[in-house]
């Protein structure tokens, strides 16, 4: 069995070697392949994967490439990381809103939007790949973010896709280790849309712990974690996604960042460090920098999910998937992060109670702008990008979406497709 990782030199890739090593007696991987388009950042994250699998013992064998088409070739699952133009555009996606009075963000809001644009093509073209060399029925997993949007394209092509984040999960394990039981017996009342979701119920045992948490100083914890005010946490009934605090605190995270505090700064700086650790020849497992620079708990999540999908071993799961039904206001077609089990033939969702309005508002909204944003990436019209951002909360007005719009294009022309580049999409 072939396993693909695309965007193998990410700094995240160990974690993941890790995840695939630590289940080699239930997931049979004969060769673990890894790409990327930076050969010396795949030799260094190579090298040190290579000697983290031999202190597990891993049977089976790594192989590093800069060649997509021998990468995917015969592999049963792909899982795709990467990050179209590098940390040098997450900073302009997080300060160049801030010129506009907007929150600059990599994923939510424009900078999200921009990270869309450049995204959505890139994938979809190394899809294609897939579906011309993997075996047949391969999966792809989708970690590339903004993972929601990235899914609906590839599930709108007509791929076998999932998608994938980390957000659920260190929840499940942060909250297991709070009432000092294991993750298994914990289930979230987790849904939403991906990086706009909501933890409702949080079974314990089949007890609902959450009214719990809601009170006193686990309240108060909990509201310094996700960064939203303990009172809105109360009245909503509710763990907001930290993701939320975008929303619920706008005014307060864009006068932050206009005072220069943006985390892809920190993100480059702990990269840097991290490749530096990497390239020592004694190391062979992940340093604890690693939990800095985030993705906790990427690599249970990731290969989990693999094992699920290749063994059909109907493991509870927290993914990003076909609504069809399941999340009640939101139409069939639309991709939402909710509970499954997951088998050889995919999710099987967990069913979701409805959400309450203050939610399915927002959802309702923000499910629009990404379908407008997945026609904007794949076709370059201008005016439907122009209506993306009007209808991305984070933006809404027509002469801010016009200038930023204007503004974001020139700032990720490298990046973008030729298509972009023509003016007569405004006709």
């Amino acid at each position: 069995m072939k396993i693909t990782v695309v965007g193998g030199g990410s700094t995240y890739t160990p974690e993941l070697i890790e995840g695939f090593a630590r289940r080699a007696q239930v997931l049979p991987v004969d060769e673990l392949v890894l790409h990327d388009i930076d050969a010396e950042r795949l030799a260094v994250i190579g090298a040190l994967s290579r000697r983290i699998l031999a202190r597990h013992g891993f049977p089976g064998r790594l192989t590093t490439t800069t060649d997509l088409a021998a990468a995917v070739d015969g592999a049963a699952a792909v899982l795709v990381q990467l990050r179209v133009g590098g940390q040098a555009a997450r900073l302009v996606d997080e300060t160049l809103p801030n010129r506009f009075g907007l929150l600059g963000q990599e994923t939510t809001g424009p900078g999200g939007f921009a990270k869309a644009l450049r995204t959505v093509p890139v994938v979809l073209d190394i899809a294609a790949e897939v579906h011309r060399r993997a075996e047949h029925g391969a999966w792809i997993v989708d970690f590339t973010n903004p993972v929601g949007i990235v899914t609906r394209a590839l599930l709108d092509a007509g791929h076998r896709a999932i998608g994938l984040c980390n957000v659920a999960i260190k929840f499940q394990r942060q909250l297991a280790a709070q009432f000092g039981t294991d993750p298994d017996r914990v289930r979230l009342g987790h849904a939403g849309l991906n990086h706009l979701s909501w933890i409702r119920s949080v079974t314990v045992d089949g007890v609902d712990r959450l009214p719990e948490l809601l009170t006193g100083d686990a309240l108060d914890d909990l509201a310094a974690q996700v960064r939203v005010p303990a009172g809105a946490l109360r009245d909503l009934g509710a763990i907001p996604s930290y993701y939320l605090h975008y929303f619920y605190c706008t005014d307060d995270e864009v006068r932050a960042q206009q005072a220069g505090a943006h985390r892809a700064d920190q993100v480059i700086a702990i990269e840097k460090e991290l490749l530096t650790l990497y390239a020592d020849p004694g190391l062979d497992r992940q340093p604890e920098l690693l939990q800095r620079r985030g993705g906790a708990h990427y690599s249970e999540a990731a290969a989990a999910l693999v094992t699920s999908l290749l063994t059909g071993d109907g493991a509870h799961h927290y993914v990003n998937v076909r609504n069809n039904g399941v999340l009640t206001g939101l139409p069939d077609e639309a991709v939402v992060e909710i509970p499954a089990h997951v088998d050889a033939s995919g999710p099987h969702p967990v069913p979701v109670p409805p959400l309450p309005p203050e939610m399915l508002g927002l959802v309702q909204a923000v499910t629009a702008y990404e379908t407008l944003t997945v026609e904007a990436a794949l076709t370059g019209d201008r005016t439907v990008a122009r209506r993306a951002l009007m209808a991305n909360p984070l933006v809404r007005e027509w002469a801010r979406a016009d200038a930023l719009l204007n503004a974001l294009l020139e700032a990720n022309r490298p990046h973008l497709p030729r298509y972009f580049a023509n003016e007569a999409a405004d006709a």
